[in-house]
């Protein structure tokens, strides 16, 4: 293909969210006008590599996560790979036992930049293409950085990004504080007028800023979020750094477990992920 058709074709694949598996390598404009890159992935390493250790770890095992979900999570390529300018997280339903011991009938995986990269405030997006089917739990979120000290949920939370396997067409954006989490955390959610998330990839995003942050989808605003929206007496816990998170789950008391309907592997795919911070 000519150089020139062959750009031009990636910038219409980008611009109209396609669900094909091209990577964008360079990054776009600011987003807003007044946002400064401050850290990214764009995947664009060797088929078949773990992704970059510099930039992510991984948690592991398959204790249940807080949530009974039915995963055990691995630091295998089988699991995370980088695949065609993409992050690939591959939920697969196997018989496998961890080295924590514990034997689960399914392996995804979940990165982690805790202790390589966290901030405080600015826009935190990324391109991804969700698996479906009852029992997934795709997500992209961030966790207070003081976890260890302060554990969750005192730590903070928010979830840029959640979908349940059952509703297909529905992404969630929610945050968690000490008084405000698990089943009462304070969230919102988007949908599609039709098809479902895993159809195409879509840029979720939040801008987060002193005492708000603003959830999108595509870069439409679908929720603000400020400390005026907690429950009385509690605290606001974002005003220190948070790292990222990208993760897979299957079942849990949110989603549920897989049924019949279920297939494996499932596989989400995500293009990039760009971190901002005000100019």
């Amino acid at each position: 293909m000519h150089k020139l058709v062959l750009l031009i074709t990636i910038a219409l694949a980008f611009t109209l969210g396609c669900g094909g598996s091209t990577s964008t390598a360079t990054p776009p404009p600011n987003p807003s006008g007044s946002w400064v890159l401050s850290w990214s992935d764009e995947f664009t390493g060797a088929n078949g590599s773990a992704p970059d250790s510099a930039k992510w770890g991984y948690d592991l095992g398959g204790g249940g996560w807080g949530n009974n979900e039915l995963e055990t999570y691995t630091a295998r390529t089988q699991n995370a790979q980088v695949l065609d300018g993409n992050l690939v997280i591959t939920a697969i339903q196997e018989t496998y036992t961890g080295s924590d011991g514990i034997t689960r009938n399914y392996t995804s995986a979940r990165l982690k930049t805790k202790g390589l990269f966290s901030q405080t405030y600015g826009r935190f997006e990324a391109r991804i293409k969700i698996p479906a089917g009852q029992g997934l739990w795709p997500a992209f979120w961030m966790l207070g950085n003081d976890i260890d000290a302060n554990p969750w949920p005192t730590c903070g939370e928010i979830d840029i990004m959640e979908n349940i396997g059952r509703l297909p067409a529905t992404i969630y954006g929610t945050i968690h504080g000490p008084g405000y989490s698990g089943g009462s955390g304070i969230t919102a959610n988007t949908g599609l007028a039709t098809g479902k998330f895993a159809d195409a990839f879509h840029v979720y995003a939040v801008e987060w800023e002193g005492t708000t942050i603003r959830f999108y989808m595509d870069d439409v605003l679908y929720a603000t979020r400020t400390s005026a929206d907690i429950p009385a007496g509690t605290v606001w816990v974002f005003d220190h750094p948070f790292f990222l998170i990208l993760n897979v789950a299957v079942g849990g008391n949110w989603p549920g477990a897989p049924d019949g309907t279920a297939t494996f592997p499932q596989k989400m795919l995500v293009d990039y992920v760009r971190v901002y911070k005000r100019s």
